[in-house]
């Protein structure tokens, strides 16, 4: 071999043999789960979810100094590395997972060239995760079913065994059995026809729990099945039996933190999910399962199949004008782009490295169902001509430091994209009066999830706040967004004098960090009923004691950890605070 192609191989394997350290420790982190699930350390879930989240990057740096090291020079010669790219392919083509290895191949040339959109040269385009398909690679338990399905299940349970015992396997079949006769007899219509049962090799963890994810077969018809499991401290119980495709697709949501999950072919797990939730987008699957760069993969991909396909233009997205970011869509596909303005408007107080910041911060958070997952582009071209003329002079107007024309491409050295949901401001003008309580009572549960993960939203406008396809309200503007535990909550100071609660200004002292429940009232723009509802059910929002309490709670590691199937029946007052694990 020649001395360049000694070099092309090294290179190659220099690359690879990162990726399989990287899936390794990947393999590790994830493979902790089970031990924090069964010790019952919730502290250890969250430690584990930011390590797993810094780890890709983590892995890059190092591989991308090592061939600066080796290549000096040359590191920067796009023919070499135009035959580092075809060797490598050569040599990962057609084994388990391909497509995460030339991912990672492209994270590496991108850092090394700064590549700006797609440079075929240099790295793979737009790899498929799969060449063919991996469903039937993964590793399944099937279960025949020959009449009892307790005893399938009695059997299941059984085989999905932790160091902590469950405390009424037998029961816990019989409920799990009566629940898919229920739900078969009112939903399914060959009700009584079950076939088989299928089962993923591999328990989902997620915060508290720990999913067994499936599906029913039946002669004409397949449906999910999703399993969670509690340890309560006495013993492994069964906490839901998830049936229906809205409470397994909100569980597998991209507003839920990534799972802990290791199944022999993630590709083929993605598949899988897919299978039973066929709504969902592939890249969101892989993001959930904790494959954030490949769900980016994916997600460019498809968007830009589906730009390809089309002639329309990206509009500015629904809602009120963001003084911090500008928003704008493709009105045809549920994404939205997010671009820092040079610029905020009063009375936005924040620098944009804290913006930056804010967004980073809840890219590792755990997102109790109620914070939408953000990923962020660099580098990102898209074609100039398919930008509306108002929508292209305000980005070019307002947003100079991240926004370029190169060409006939729109260059974003920074763009953050996200599912698109409907505002809710807008949303509860537009909708009956039933779903517009439903959307308000929500609003004020969303707040109560968010506090129980130590995340406060800071500016609490309905515009802040959107409704899913599921009718679940969501939080999706980070720039003011601080965890609970940094927040100083306080009662409003009676003024000394009558007048002085006239100035348009605070006459108390306000800190960095103060925040006075009692003026929340002013961000309810609502009709009158509908924040009279929300005050009966929600009204200790408004009060300092209600955060302050949470906050000892976070501080005492005693915060209740919220769960994503249990759902109130709204908008009954009753059942205004949702169940928590």
């Amino acid at each position: 071999m020649s001395t360049s192609g000694k070099i092309v191989a090294q290179s190659a394997q220099l690359i690879y043999e990162g990726f399989v350290r990287y899936n390794e420790n990947f393999g590790r982190v994830t493979a902790r789960a089970r031990k924090r699930f069964e010790t019952r350390d919730w502290q250890g879930v969250q430690e584990d979810l930011v390590g797993r989240v810094e780890l890709y990057e983590k892995s890059v740096r190092r591989i991308v100094t090592t061939l600066q090291k080796n290549l000096g020079p040359r590191v920067n010669d796009r023919r070499l590395w135009n035959d580092i790219r075809f060797y490598y392919g050569e040599r990962v083509r057609n084994i388990p997972d391909a497509g995460f290895t030339k991912t990672f191949f492209n994270s590496v040339s991108r850092r090394i060239f700064g590549t700006v959109g797609i440079d075929p040269e240099v790295e793979f385009v737009s790899p498929a995760p799969e060449e063919g398909s991996a469903i039937d690679a993964l590793r399944l338990r099937h279960y025949p079913c020959w009449g009892s399905l307790q005893e399938i299940f009695v059997t299941l349970l059984r085989e999905f065994e932790f160091q902590v015992p469950y405390l009424h396997v037998e029961h816990d079949a019989e409920r799990i059995e009566r629940e898919i006769r229920e739900y078969a007899r009112i939903f399914l219509q060959d009700f009584g026809d079950f076939v088989r049962f299928e089962f993923i090799d591999a328990v989902f963890f997620q915060s508290a729990r720990a999913y067994l994810v499936g599906r029913i077969l039946q002669q004409h018809h397949v449906s999910p099945i999703v399993i969670a499991l509690e340890n309560t401290g006495s013993g492994v119980r069964v906490d839901a039996v998830l049936l229906s495709d809205e409470e397994v697709s909100i569980v597998f949501s991209y507003t839920r933190s990534y799972y802990f999950a290791d199944p022999n072919s993630v590709v083929g797990a993605v598949q899988f999910l897919h299978s039973i939730l066929p709504r969902k987008p592939v890249d969101e699957l892989y993001t959930v399962m904790g494959r954030l760069r490949q769900g980016k993969t994916e997600r460019y991909r498809l968007f830009t199949n589906h730009m390809n396909s089309t002639d329309e233009q990206f509009v500015h997205a629904a809602g009120d004008r963001g003084l911090v970011m500008l928003v704008f869509t493709l009105p045809s596909y549920d994404l939205v782009f997010k671009v820092i303005r040079d610029h905020f408007g009063y009375p936005k107080t924040v620098k944009r490295e804290d913006v930056i910041a804010k967004y980073r911060m809840i890219s590792k958070h755990d997102r109790g169902g109620r914070l939408v997952d953000t990923q962020d582009f660099r580098n990102l071209e898209l074609p100039v001509g398919r930008f509306s003329d108002a929508l292209l002079d305000e980005l070019l107007r307002e947003a100079t430091l991240t926004v370029h024309v190169q060409g006939d491409q729109l260059r974003f050295d920074q763009c953050y994209i996200e599912r698109r949901v409907r505002p809710l401001n807008l949303y509860i003008r537009e909708v009956n009066r039933n779903e517009a309580q439903a959307a308000a009572l929500d609003y004020g549960q969303a707040l109560r999830d968010l506090a129980l993960n130590n995340v406060f939203p800071g500016d609490l406008l309905l515009k802040n706040f959107g409704v899913t396809r599921h009718r679940r309200v969501v939080f999706y503007d980070y720039d003011e967004v601080s965890l609970i535990t940094d927040c100083e909550f306080r009662d409003l100071p009676e003024p000394p004098e009558d007048e002085d609660v006239m100035r348009p200004e605070a006459w108390y002292f306000v800190g960095e960090h103060d925040i006075f429940p009692e003026e929340f009232l002013k961000f309810l723009s609502m009709d009158a009923d509908l924040r009279e509802l929300f005050l009966e059910v929600h009204g200790e929002l408004l009060t300092a004691k209600y955060w302050r309490d949470i906050k000892a709670m976070h501080l005492a590691g005693a915060a209740p950890l919220v769960v994503p199937y249990a759902r109130p029946a709204l908008p009954a007052a009753a059942r205004g605070k949702r169940e928590v694990a």
